[in-house]
């Protein structure tokens, strides 16, 4: 079962390692280095919003940013079985956060919040967008009337979100983003100081030169190969979508906490 308040780090990692948050995940290996081999190949969708040109065509490069990164096996000839998520990366990639977190809070900034992921990552999200507010940052608002090829870009809880058929979707594309800041820039509004969000929403954000942090799973490379090259400012490695989104509870405490938010 999840902690309750705010645990220390060393709470944080074993409660990650009990969750499989971190520590051994449910991604398997063969999935992991199905998606670096795709990204590598070119197959958009794996790109995450982001423009990678021709500099990640070796799926050896890309897994020996996700090694140092997130703690997946180094070894290119580990090809089937579990693989992993070193949660003392993943603690120090919240605690990177956490510095630029509070970094808006002081200069009270815009920050527009999204998710890919809403099944797992939207109260996360929609927690420290609350934090955010209370001390003093301005919540970006999202235009109306947004829509993707996927569907319509929708705001709940202070989270912008994929909605279709009236129910929120899993996108890993960078759309919803680009319909957000087109439509503020269309409607003549400033574009966010920050976002934090996670796959395509963070991807395209930091592409278009958004400051811009986020989380990604082990199978989602695009993220961090964007923060090795600074497009992208902080990448939280972690399981996405675990059994429970109370299982996040801990971490969001833990973030907040460091931002000086709690």
């Amino acid at each position: 079962m999840p902690i309750s308040g705010t645990p220390s780090r060393a709470q944080l990692v074993d409660h990650l390692v009990r969750t499989r948050i971190a520590g051994d995940v449910a991604t398997p290996r063969e999935n992991n280095l199905s998606h670096y081999r795709q990204l590598a190949n070119g197959v958009r969708n794996y790109w995450l919003g982001l423009e990678l040109g021709d500099r990640w065509t070796d799926e050896q490069d890309v897994l020996a940013v996700m090694a140092e990164r997130v703690g997946v096996n180094d070894d290119p000839e580990y090809r089937y079985g579990q693989d992993t998520i070193d949660p003392e990366l993943t603690v120090d990639a919240l605690d990177r956060m956490a510095a630029r977190l509070r970094k808006a809070a002081e200069g009270r900034q815009r920050v527009l919040f999204a998710t890919g992921h809403p099944g797992g990552l939207l109260d996360v999200h929609r927690a420290t967008a609350a934090a955010l507010r209370a001390a003093g940052c301005e919540i970006v608002v999202i235009p109306d009337g947004l829509q993707t090829d996927e569907g319509y870009v929708m705001q709940f809880a202070d989270v912008a979100v994929l909605e279709h058929g009236a129910t929120l979707w899993h996108t890993h594309s960078g759309e919803p983003m680009r319909a957000i800041l087109t439509g503020l820039e269309r409607e003549g509004r400033p574009l966010p100081d920050l976002v934090v969000a996670d796959h395509g929403w963070a991807g395209y954000a930091g592409q278009h030169g958004v400051d811009s942090v986020g989380y990604a799973d082990c199978n989602d490379p695009a993220l961090f190969l964007a923060e090795s090259e600074g497009t992208v400012q902080v990448v939280v490695p972690l399981d996405d979508h675990v059994v429970s989104p109370r299982y996040y509870d801990p971490l969001t405490a833990y973030l907040l906490a460091e931002a000086g938010l709690a």
